[in-house]
Formats: C-alpha cells, structure tokens, sequence
C-alpha cells in the first residue's frame, strides 16, 4: 500500500479546536516545537470502529506535556472527541490517529515561556507495520545509540525530540537490511527497540526490561494482562544482552508493531512459537473488542 505525502493529501485534520481541510493546517516555520522539540505526541489504531485503549492514550498525551512543563488547553474528554471526529470525519474504522501538541511561533528562544500550546490530531489508513504475516518474524539488528538515564531527559514523557535516537537507530538498521533495532540504555542492558517494547522468553516464562528509562507502553501493559490471564509467569527486571543466548522467543508489542515475532537479533536466532502466537492471536481479539470490554480485560 503507498501513501501519498502527509502534505499532499485530501481530507480533514482538528487544529485548535475545529476539523479543518487536510491541506489547510499549518504551523509557522519559526514554531518553538520545530527547534527545540518542545512537543509531546501519541500514536493511537483504531479498530472497528474503535480507537484502542483511547483514554488511556489521551490521559499519558497530557501528562506528557506536564512533563514537559505545558498543559495542554483542552480535557481530556474534549481530545477524546476530537480524535473520533477525526476518524469520523476520514471516513475511517480502521487506522492510526496522531494527536501532537506543541510550543507555538510568539517567542524563539530556548525557555519559551510565553508560547502558547497548539494540539492537532490526524488520522489515516495504516497497515501493519511489520507486514501482515507477523508470526513470520522480523530481522533486528542491534543500534548503536542508547536511551539515556532518566536524570538527562525526560524519559517518561512521549516527547519528540526522545524520537531522534530511535529514528537515527531504525535509519541505520534499514541500511543494513533490517526491520529494526534493539536499543540497550545507558548501562548496556537491554531496553526497547526503536519505537516497541521487547519481551523474551526465557526457560518457558516471559522477560521483559523494566521501564525505567523509557516508557511503559500502553500495548505493552496489554500484553502483559494477557499473558498474566493465561496463567504464564511474566518477570519485570533488568536483562542483560547476553541472556540472548538462552533465549527462545522474542516478540514486540507497541501501538504500530501491535504484537510481532521476533526470528532474529543480530548474530542470535530464534523460533517464533506457542508463547508468540498465542499473545498476538490474543492482542488480535482484544483490539475488535468494546472499549468496555478491553477496559476489563486488562484491569
């Protein structure tokens, strides 16, 4: 499936507070989220009609920009609203939704305190990011840049400019014939891959780093309801790249990989199986599930 350029395309995004032509939303060049990436986004599917887990997105695109030490002018029920309009308004049931909210153009300069904050929300048909068969498992290579520790950014926040690590990291991993790559943070232990958190099984049970210098991703916490539900034991800690030797399951799980196989990362080889499959067959049936439903599945 080719997309069309996002500046080049016909229908309707909400800025500010109103559904306006998709070629008519614009921010000046000279905008403080530009240069300083003074901005906080989402990355949100719907399914059926549904956007998946929606307050729970909403709520972290907030706290994200008190983070960053903005309150975004508008509730959450409010953006909440705005992102089904926009799905409504494309004529969608199925896609990704994209609400951003940024540092205005009133004041250029590193602080920025006079800037007044700005919130757009897009939304369009995606396809699976990873391609449709993701049993089949990708290929990662292993990044050479690393997350930093929380004391040095903004870690928990879902902020732009965190992005530039990761971007640089899956530029390099295409180049390389990879799908993507797994990213160690600042000690050398395992973190997330590029924009997924990463589970391993290990002697049958289910590995997963612990966020403490990136996020906690919402399918993520997904899954692991999941899994806790079919009775397998899932272990939070810190994992060490060499541990890869004794794995035999990997899988990602994040709003764009939903949940994908794993078959290799750099020199290390593995078989996607019935731990992989049954999470992601379970994800699958979760996501076409009533926002009430999936509210209690994963309580």
């Amino acid at each position: 499936m080719t997309l069309l350029p996002f500046d080049d395309r016909d229908g309707w995004l909400w800025l500010d507070g109103s559904l306006v032509p998709w070629r008519d939303a614009k921010l000046h060049v000279l905008s403080h989220g530009l240069h300083y990436a003074s901005a906080v986004f989402e990355g949100e599917r719907a399914y059926a009609g549904n956007i998946f887990r929606l307050r729970d997105h909403t709520q972290r695109l907030i706290n994200s920009g008190r983070i960053m030490n903005f309150d975004i002018p508008w509730t959450a029920d409010e953006i909440d609203a705005a992102c089904n309009a926009v799905l409504k308004a494309n004529n969608l049931t199925d896609g990704y939704v994209r609400p951003i909210a940024w540092r205005g153009s009133e004041q250029l300069a590193v602080s920025a305190t006079g800037t007044s904050i700005h919130l757009a929300i897009g939304a369009w048909p995606w396809p699976s990011y990873f391609g449709t068969n993701r049993m089949q498992g990708i290929r990662m290579g292993e990044a050479k840049w690393r997350r930093p520790p929380p004391e040095t950014a903004p870690v928990h926040a879902k902020a732009s400019g965190l992005y530039m690590i990761g971007s640089l990291s899956k530029l390099k991993a295409e180049q390389e014939g990879y799908a993507d790559a797994m990213m160690l943070d600042w000690r050398g232990l395992v973190a997330e891959t590029t924009s997924a958190n990463i589970f391993f099984v290990i002697d049958g049970d289910l590995h997963t780093p612990v966020p403490d210098c990136f996020l906690d991703g919402i399918t993520r916490r997904s899954v692991i309801a999941l899994a806790k539900r079919n009775q397998m034991k899932v272990i939070e800690r810190q994992i060490n790249p060499t541990e890869l030797s004794r794995t035999t399951e990997v899988f990602l799980a994040g709003t764009a990989a939903e949940v994908t196989a794993v078959r290799e990362i750099g020199p290390h080889q593995f078989t996607p199986n019935r731990i992989t499959e049954t999470l992601m067959k379970d994800f699958d049936h979760l996501v076409l599930q009533s926002p009430q439903e999936v509210a209690r599945a994963v309580a």
